[in-house]
Formats: structure tokens, sequence, C-alpha cells
């Protein structure tokens, strides 16, 4: 796997609980280790972009974490897409 930064792993966090699920699932779908796991949803829980639900256990992305995400995928998409595109995109 190639070298991810921290934005795209934070993207890939939170484009996981977006439904809500577990750390296990959270773990395999951004591809990372237990501790990797437990030093972001730490970092997401403190800036408020992920809640904990205790009595089931299950991480839900926030409104906040909304906002991180689809700015990030826009970015993204904008970095990604062809020089012309980009052009027309920044003159309109």
């Amino acid at each position: 796997m190639k070298y991810r930064s921290r934005t795209e792993i934070i993207s890939m966090i939170l484009d996981s609980v977006t439904v809500g699920t577990t750390k296990t699932k959270i773990m395999y779908k951004a591809y990372l280790s237990y501790t990797q796991l437990k030093e972001y949803l730490s970092l997401l829980e403190e800036s408020g972009m992920i809640g904990y639900e205790k009595g089931t256990q299950v991480y839900r992305i926030t409104e906040k974490g909304r906002k991180f995400l689809k700015l990030s995928i826009e970015i993204d998409d904008m970095v990604s897409s062809k020089p012309e595109e980009t052009l027309a995109k920044i003159t309109i």
C-alpha cells in the first residue's frame, strides 16, 4: 500500500463510520493497525468529528465530520481531475 497522508486516513475512517460501525470494521476498512486506530479515534472524538455510542459500541460520524469528508472529497476531485477541467473550475 502506498503512503497515505493523515487527511486520507481520516477521510477513510469518516467514510467507514457514516452508517455507524465498530472498531474492528473501521480498522479493516481503513487498513489500520489497532494502535493506529486508537490514536485516530481519539483524535476524531476530541475534535468532534465522530461520536461513540456506549450501549451499542458503535462509532458514528457527526455533522462536523460530514463537512470534513465532503470537503476532502471535493479537494481530491479537484487535484485528481485533468488540467483542463481544473482550469475550467477555477475560471468559473
